[in-house]
């Protein structure tokens, strides 16, 4: 079985396509203060996302995730969100798994594959929600409008892990799985907290 099928079959474990909050956000389903909640705790992770591009050496896509961590804040007050450090157990720990993660080039691929090869189809579904259910204003779009069709990060990210040794290869397997359960997790904890 090639690297691809089996970082796929981790992501279909956890394919964050079909997370309630993530279905909910689709169907209109969540209160704009729920939308408030996962920007300020989300964000969090987002910001860290440049750190992995570092680790890789790729510091023009560590600039372009700066400014798509912009993004994300236009989106937070698009909604009239505020930002700041994520304070639910889970969102914690997503920021430290992805700071842990990201800390050396290996475990790095594995973790900002989980992300990358999943953003382009939730971006897509959050836009959709947004367009369908959400009246808020056009900066609240552009993150998922520009996240919606970008596939070359991912595409990026698995050629270098296809050079890999079979051992590395392993360590990325690790990654990934770590964080695609973190990024599940996460959401659980916010769709929790807006259900209570």
């Amino acid at each position: 079985m090639n690297i691809k099928t089996q970082l796929d079959r981790i992501l279909e474990t956890w394919d964050l396509l079909k997370h309630p909050f993530y279905q909910a956000w689709r169907a209109g389903d969540l209160p704009v203060e729920a939308l408030r909640l996962y920007a300020r705790e989300y964000g969090g992770f987002i910001n860290i996302l440049p750190q992995g591009w570092e680790t890789l050496f790729d510091t023009s896509t560590a600039q372009e995730e700066r400014e798509h961590a912009a993004l994300w804040a236009d989106f937070t007050a698009a909604i009239g969100g505020v930002g700041g450090e994520p304070s639910l157990v889970e969102t914690e720990k997503l920021a430290r798994d992805a700071a842990q993660l990201f800390a050396t080039p290996v475990s790095a691929l594995g973790a900002l594959y989980a992300f990358e090869a999943q953003q382009p189809a939730t971006a897509k579904s959050k836009l959709e929600g947004l367009r369908s259910h959400y009246q808020v204003p056009k900066a609240a779009a552009r993150y998922f409008e520009l996240h919606s069709a970008n596939w070359e990060e991912s595409t990026k990210i698995l050629v270098q892990i296809e050079g890999l040794p079979l051992a590395l290869q392993e360590k990325v397997l690790l990654a990934c799985k770590q964080m695609a359960e973190s990024l599940w997790a996460a959401l659980t904890g916010i769709y929790e907290t807006c259900s209570d």
